[in-house]
């Protein structure tokens, strides 16, 4: 299976803790109401709701999102079939995930590391 970080046509996940809807909107290339819709069909989609409902999404959910993204416009799933797959996925707790969270995790670090040597 193609890794979904790794997509070539959608951009970079930025280092910041919290992301919009509309910022979720433009890293997966799917549009708001489709991410709401989503968030009912696939358990994995948690956004954290603040002040007027507002959704904030976390790294891991925008992953979750470009995998489910691919399952459905690039692999030709049904939604019932992508969330069998995602659960299958979750149950054997899906290795590119945890690399890509690292490499993701290694960018900020040494980020960090240049701000502070500067």
């Amino acid at each position: 299976m193609l890794d979904p970080g790794q997509n070539s046509e959608l951009p970079p996940i930025p280092g910041k803790r919290y992301f919009t809807i509309g910022e979720v909107s433009e890293l997966c290339d799917v549009k708001p109401h489709v991410l709401r819709y989503w968030e009912q069909e696939f358990p994995q989609l948690k956004p954290v709701k603040r002040r007027g409902n507002r959704r904030y999404y976390q790294r891991q959910d925008v992953i979750v999102i470009r995998q489910i993204r691919g399952l459905l416009y690039d692999q030709g799933f049904t939604i019932g079939g992508a969330r069998q797959r995602l659960e299958g996925e979750d149950a054997k707790e899906d290795q590119t995930q945890y690399r890509l969270l690292i490499k993701q995790m290694i960018a900020e670090l040494e980020d960090v590391l240049r701000v502070l040597k500067s």
